[in-house]
């Protein structure tokens, strides 16, 4: 798995809020479970360079201050926003994230195949102007 860093290209070009376009982000109530799945699913051939493990400390500051850019001098018209402040409230209840390149419906749901062994919180494919809830 590789280390997060809030990349340019994963904001939205418009406000610059969290928008990780060809990506899906899963959070957890536990660490251990977002680990073992980005774990399993590099066994079962996704790249480690496209899993990313985000503890509750990265969500909270790298990807929770993009809303408040994204809101200054407006609030968001879309979903963007919204979706970073839920992942924020997970965070603050120490939810862990897991970032996983999903390039279409067929990588989300094997991924989401993995996913649903273990409960998680929150599910969303971030498609080319769509928010998908998974």
């Amino acid at each position: 798995m590789k280390h997060f860093t809030l990349e340019p290209r994963m904001r939205s070009s418009i406000g610059g809020a969290f928008y990780p376009t060809g990506y899906s982000m899963v959070m957890f109530p536990s660490a251990e479970d977002a680990d073992r799945i980005g774990h399993r699913l590099i066994e079962e051939g996704v790249s480690g360079d496209e899993v990313y493990l985000l503890p509750a400390e990265t969500v909270l500051s790298e990807i929770v201050p993009t809303v408040r850019i994204a809101d200054d001098p407006l609030p968001s018209a879309g979903t963007d926003a919204a979706t970073v402040r839920a992942y924020a409230k997970l965070a603050r209840e120490g939810h862990t994230g897991l970032l996983v390149r999903t390039k279409d419906g067929a990588a989300a749901e094997q991924m989401m195949e993995l996913v649903r062994t273990v409960p998680y919180s929150i599910a969303q494919r971030y498609r080319t102007l769509v928010i998908e809830d998974l």
